[in-house]
């Protein structure tokens, strides 16, 4: 391949990704018209459009499509091995890109990475928190944090953290105008607040299990949140019943400012894996947050 196509599909890989020439352009350091005009080259070599343009948006094609989805991921791993060469130097260096949810980052990422990145001041640690169970490759993490059971085949885990169990939960003064429920069904009676997953907009279901049953329940309520700490926020207020992590509300249960419910109809889930893509190689970096993060008994 000539170094002027190799240039101009990176160009193209980025405006791609980006969706914007002028996003794409700032991590690149070239102007956006430059841009335009390498993807432009680029079509006219090809002889098919790659992009479709309008004043607000930037589309890739069929044919964008199939050539993002080719190249891409060769260029993450090409930019992965410079960045594995690096390590090579007397300290692990570089930026570790991490996706994860609110829970994991407050109980896990940030307790155990507190501890040793001070002895690693060369490596940087980004942690985004979001509930959108997304693709770590194209969003361009490094890595994710799921429950055990949601790990894709293809990844490499290592787990993080001890199995959870889920709590429901209300307050005092919600349970003095309301019959405890004794069964998941009776849920139906109750104002639940509820978590809105990212990924495909639905919100969370309730799952329970006792004794080999598994009841699934699409409780209502007047709240909806994105995330867990906001649940509880308006769970402490009254608003309603909550489902929630154990170890999120022991606290707040143990000082009388919430009522636990249906805990024999709880059960443990798989803990907290971080997972990350096996065809890579490991960076000197990335070795040291997987170390860090193991759990161990």
């Amino acid at each position: 391949m000539a170094m002027e196509t190799f240039n101009d599909v990176l160009a193209f890989v980025h405006v791609a990704r980006e969706g914007s020439f002028t996003k794409a352009s700032a991590q690149l350091g070239v102007s956006p018209s430059a841009l335009s005009h390498a993807v432009r080259g680029l079509e006219t070599r090809l002889g098919v459009q790659l992009l479709t343009r309008t004043t607000r948006s930037i589309a890739t094609t069929e044919a964008g499509e199939r050539l993002f989805a080719s190249v891409a991921p060769r260029f993450d791993d090409i930019d992965a091995e410079v960045a594995a060469v690096k390590d090579l130097r007397d300290k692990p260096v570089g930026s570790i890109r991490i996706t994860s949810a609110e829970h994991a980052a407050t109980t896990v990422l940030w307790p155990k990475l507190s501890k040793v990145m001070r002895d690693y001041p060369d490596i940087h640690v980004e942690i985004m928190v979001d509930y959108m169970l997304g693709d770590i490759v194209s969003q361009r993490f490094d890595a994710g944090v799921r429950m055990g059971d949601q790990i894709a085949k293809d990844m490499i885990a290592v787990r993080i953290g001890p199995d959870l169990r889920m709590a429901v939960v209300g307050t005092p003064r919600y349970f003095a105008k309301r019959t405890r429920p004794r069964s998941p069904q009776e849920l139906t009676g109750h104002d639940c607040i509820r978590l809105r997953l990212a990924t495909h907009g639905r919100i969370l279901s309730w799952d329970f299990d006792k004794n080999g049953r598994e009841i699934k329940c699409a409780v209502r309520g007047q709240w909806v949140f994105n995330n867990s700490s906001s649940i509880c926020r308006a769970t402490l207020a009254g608003y309603g019943l909550a489902y929630l992590p154990e170890d999120m509300v022991q606290e707040d249960i143990a000082a009388g400012r919430l009522v636990r419910v249906l805990e024999d109809w709880c059960s443990l889930y798989p803990g907290y894996h971080l997972y990350y893509p096996s065809r890579r190689q490991a960076s000197g970096a990335m070795s040291v947050i997987v170390d860090a993060l193991r759990y161990r008994v």
